[in-house]
């Protein structure tokens, strides 16, 4: 089995960041290291964090990650975990796939590479 991580909602929280932090409210903006509908796609029993992904947000949905790579019970046979940033969460949905694909070493694959990663591919 693998899993599939889909992105699908960016969220700002203006009304937290007025009432909580006024001097942010002309500079607050969606989370930039996911885009809505971007895909990764993931393998393994244990499986690794897809490069570029957030760390705060793998933390929050590795375990339904794990869960839905080892075919076991979602919701449904889904989950729809979020990350923890309470200022602008990316909600992620997530499903075991059947094991069809195959992958390099990593297991992890995307459907195009994460802004992190891009903006991080492009430093020097």
């Amino acid at each position: 089995m693998r899993a599939r991580i889909t992105v699908i909602k960016r969220t700002l929280n203006m009304d937290i960041i007025r009432r909580h932090l006024p001097e942010d409210v002309g500079i607050a903006a969606l989370c930039q290291d996911f885009k809505e509908e971007q895909v990764f796609e993931i393998q393994g029993e244990i499986p690794a964090m897809p490069e570029g992904f957030c760390e705060v947000a793998w933390v929050a949905i590795e375990k339904n990650v794990a869960r839905a790579c080892r075919g076991d019970r979602l919701m449904r046979g889904n989950a729809f975990p979020c990350c923890t940033d309470g200022l602008r969460p990316v909600t992620f949905h997530i499903e075991s796939v059947a094991d069809s694909w195959r992958r390099g070493e990593s297991g992890c694959a995307s459907s195009e590479p994460s802004p992190r990663a891009a903006r991080a591919g492009t430093r020097s």
